[in-house]
């Protein structure tokens, strides 16, 4: 027990240490909290003999509550009638994104001599953007009140859907393909079963959610709070759904009840804690020393899957009827990858060959740690992406035409 606090007390000393260095470099701490990770993990500080933290079941199980609670808040920003009124853009942004980044990586597994399979998890992971840390992000520049958030959050939306259909799919076909059509139809139908239950829920509960929360004790509403958004996303990942689709679908319910302004107000500090948590975790699992092994389709991926991202979140963000300046604002913001990636890494480190297990997974932090970094460093400095675009035009007479 005492071993085991002592770990903890070094996980948060970690987070606290790199928290400041961003802070006072004016960084995203997100790919810090990576850095964090990786040299504060098995794989670094551990090969050299020095404390470090394992990547064991109670940290992950933390890193879980930083996906859920991020989530959670984005759903809190995204009630039902708004997603109802923004289906068709949804939509179009979404499809649009899936057309043009899926079969990037696909390709470039093809490319390589990779089977299908393998080619279509690379397609995977290199296809959805990370919604914790992406949002995340979001709420850290303030991006979440200006326009360009919609078609963000729009898309994201259609991924964690999407590719609850895609992990239904590939399961299936990773772990051999055992039931083959009919399994996959099994899964379809629990993931969705499931989902359309939520959606009952979020459209026909709100007196049912207001009720939960209507309590004047902070302690008793914080959590009643959690005591409905954790089960119900731990069920969702024990029937083979997403726990962030789940969490968001909470949040989305929350988000009519009256109490949104009260939640986001006394749960900020508890989703920024579990968050750091998650993306801390994310370099737990990082061993550079296999990074070698994906080296190229790594660099393949970063180069081709960056501008693609920016492309077709562009695209996405004239769907929305956006500027061009705030169009590009929505493609870069599109840019990170994170936990989808790592889960359909660990899904392929289950499979037969030594691509899923070994190349696949190595490819995917390394891509996972590149484009988090690389992400949240361009939405930073947005302004200066702006300016080498369009050479120096400047946005403000448009922003202030679409905020009026």
């Amino acid at each position: 027990m005492a071993a085991a606090l002592l770990e903890f007390g070094y996980l948060f000393a970690v987070l606290a240490v790199v928290g400041a260095v961003a802070l006072r470099l004016g960084l995203s701490v997100i790919p810090l909290y990576v850095v964090g990770g990786v040299v504060a993990g098995p794989y670094v500080a551990g090969r050299f003999g020095l404390p470090y933290v394992p990547n064991g079941e109670v940290v992950t199980i933390l890193a879980e509550l930083g996906i859920v609670l991020l989530l959670f808040f984005l759903g809190l920003e995204f009630s039902l009638d708004r997603l109802r009124s923004s289906g068709a853009k949804i939509g179009r942004a979404g499809v649009i994104d899936l057309a043009v980044n899926l079969p990037i990586g696909v390709a470039i597994g093809l490319v390589l001599g990779w089977s299908p399979v393998e080619a279509l998890l690379l397609g995977g992971i290199v296809y959805i953007s990370s919604s914790a840390i992406v949002t995340k992000t979001l709420i850290d520049l303030g991006w979440i009140a200006d326009p360009e958030s919609e078609p963000i959050l729009g898309t994201l939306v259609f991924e964690d859907l999407a590719i609850a259909v895609y992990l239904a799919v590939v399961t299936s076909l990773v772990l051999g393909g055992d039931g083959g059509v009919a399994a996959i139809g099994r899964s379809l139908a629990i993931a969705f079963g499931f989902l359309g239950l939520l959606f009952v829920a979020v459209q026909y509960g709100t007196a049912l959610f207001a009720r939960v929360l209507d309590v004047e004790n902070e302690e008793a509403f914080v959590l009643r709070a959690l005591a409905v958004v954790v089960p119900i996303s731990g069920a969702a990942l024990a029937l083979g759904v997403s726990e962030a689709v789940a969490a968001f679908f909470v949040g989305m319910g929350f988000s009519t009840s009256g109490h949104r302004e009260r939640l986001e107000h006394l749960l900020v500090s508890v989703r920024d804690v579990f968050a750091a948590v998650f993306f801390f975790w994310i370099g737990l699992g990082t061993d550079p020393t296999l990074l070698a092994a994906a080296a190229v389709p790594l660099v393949i991926a970063v180069v081709l899957s960056t501008p693609s991202k920016v492309l077709s979140g562009y695209l996405g963000g004239r769907a929305y009827d956006l500027s061009a300046h705030r169009s590009l604002r929505v493609g870069v913001g599109m840019v990170p990858r994170g936990e989808f990636s790592l889960v359909i890494a660990a899904l392929a480190a289950a499979g037969t060959t030594p691509v899923m297990r070994e190349v696949i997974p190595a490819f995917a932090v390394g891509y996972v740690f590149v484009m988090s970094a690389l992400g949240t460093v361009l939405m930073q400095r947005s302004d200066l992406v702006e300016r080498l675009v369009f050479r120096g035009d400047t946005a403000d007479g448009e922003a202030s035409t679409e905020s009026a």
